[in-house]
């Protein structure tokens, strides 16, 4: 019987490792070390921090696996975290950065051109540098004054070249920042120095289309947010155009919630009188002005229903609708600019809906028996202060009307002559 042999065990076999399997570790403090010790010997000359930057970064150092720290350094000295900047080995710190220039527009600009010229040799940086700052505009306790200054002033000069969009400033809004007011005089230092840079109507553009506009009472501390607090602060940093631009939104989250409001009242069956109460109380409050009023009680009204597709059948339905609602247009037309306002809404209205083109004339003349619209209004509205959209369309509507109008008024004037 045949046995059989057992195979040799190698004792302490070595397995060789192929390179493409090896696996970096990772060393942020290394890759600081030598980023300072490179910034040192490259001196203070911002062009020669250049040179070495850029060299560096296809040699020597992985800027794509150690983005973070790279910027990190650059801004700051060190790596940048909960317990502030931590420097390299012997304490040491990078010579050239943001917190280490000198706090005045030149010596920032300079030290911006610096970033600019790194992010456009290595383009993968462009994307690390907005995420990178997400995170070091969340550390700004662990800063000095100064450092948070001249942190905000180069935000400010990244925004203007484009390094970074508006939109990073929201991250700034969170409440360890908020309410010891660092975050509210971050972003003004910001506004002021844009301003400067870029001229108010860029600010208020980007705000605008970034969505910051939205979110500006967020930066102040919780028992802050009025506007007189807001108006303050900001006419202080000469940033009086900002608080327009806040009343407006303000404005803008008042007629939503009136909106809101009416049309909820709408889908209950609300009656009208106690809707008219509850929409003069608001208005008052949030000193809404009457015309502003009448055009979203319109805009709500003509939403609140689902319009039938056949021409023939949404003028009855208008009508119908309209009327029962009629008091509530009335309660809020006091005036005759609130009145020609009206007509002007119910003007664009029927131009956009196709199917109202023929009813703009029976619902004038509905809200003129209903005392919702006076006579010399529309008189005035037809003469002169129509708008453009659908202009002969709808004053060949009203021409009849308008010569009914105008024969009365005769009629009457002539009466009061024999009497």
């Amino acid at each position: 019987m045949s046995q059989k042999t057992e195979r040799p065990v190698l004792s302490g076999q070595r397995i060789k490792t192929r390179k493409r399997d090896e696996k970096e570790k990772f060393d942020s403090s290394g890759f600081r070390d030598l980023l300072v010790q490179g910034l040192i010997d490259a001196g203070t000359e911002l062009d020669a921090v250049s040179k070495f930057l850029d060299g560096a970064g296809g040699s020597k150092l992985d800027y794509r696996r150690y983005g973070e720290t790279l910027f990190d350094v650059l801004i700051a000295g060190g790596i940048i975290g909960t317990s502030g900047v931590t420097p390299g080995d012997g304490g040491k710190l990078a010579p050239v950065c943001v917190f280490a220039v000198e706090n005045n527009m030149d010596a920032l600009r300079g030290m911006e051109q610096v970033f600019f010229k790194l992010t456009r040799r290595y383009k993968y940086l462009e994307k690390m540098f907005d995420e990178e700052m997400r995170k070091v505009y969340t550390y700004m306790k662990q800063f000095t004054e100064e450092e948070r200054v001249k942190l905000a002033r180069m935000t400010a000069l990244w925004i203007c070249n484009g390094a970074l969009n508006p939109s990073v400033l929201s991250v700034i809004a969170v409440e360890h920042l908020v309410k010891d007011n660092l975050a509210l005089d971050f972003i003004l230092e910001v506004f002021v120095i844009w301003k400067q840079e870029k001229g108010i109507s860029n600010v208020v553009s980007a705000l605008k289309k970034s969505g910051i506009e939205t979110k500006m009472m967020e930066f102040f501390p919780l028992n802050k947010r009025t506007h007189e607090n807001f108006t303050a602060a900001f006419d202080k940093r000469d940033l009086g155009e900002l608080v327009k631009l806040q009343k407006a939104q303000e404005s803008q989250e008042v007629k939503k919630d009136m909106q809101k409001y009416v049309s909820d009242a709408l889908v209950e069956n609300k009656p009208v009188k106690e809707i008219v109460n509850e929409v003069k109380d608001y208005s008052q409050k949030n000193s809404l002005v009457e015309y502003e009023v009448v055009q979203i009680l319109w805009a709500t009204l003509m939403a609140a229903v689902e319009w039938n597709k056949k021409e023939e059948l949404v003028a009855e339905q208008a009508l119908k609708h309209l009327r029962t609602y009629s008091s509530l247009l009335e309660a809020f037309c006091q005036t005759p600019k609130s009145q020609l306002t009206l007509m002007l809404r119910i003007q664009d209205f029927c131009y956009d809906n196709m199917n109202f083109m023929k009813v703009f004339q029976k619902i004038v003349l509905l809200l003129y028996k209903t005392d919702v619209l006076s006579e010399d209004v529309i008189m005035k509205w037809y003469k002169d202060n129509h708008s453009s959209k659908g202009k002969s369309v709808f004053l060949e509507q009203m021409k009849k009307f308008i010569e009914w109008l105008q024969n009365a008024e005769e009629e009457s004037e002539s009466g009061e002559e024999e009497n």
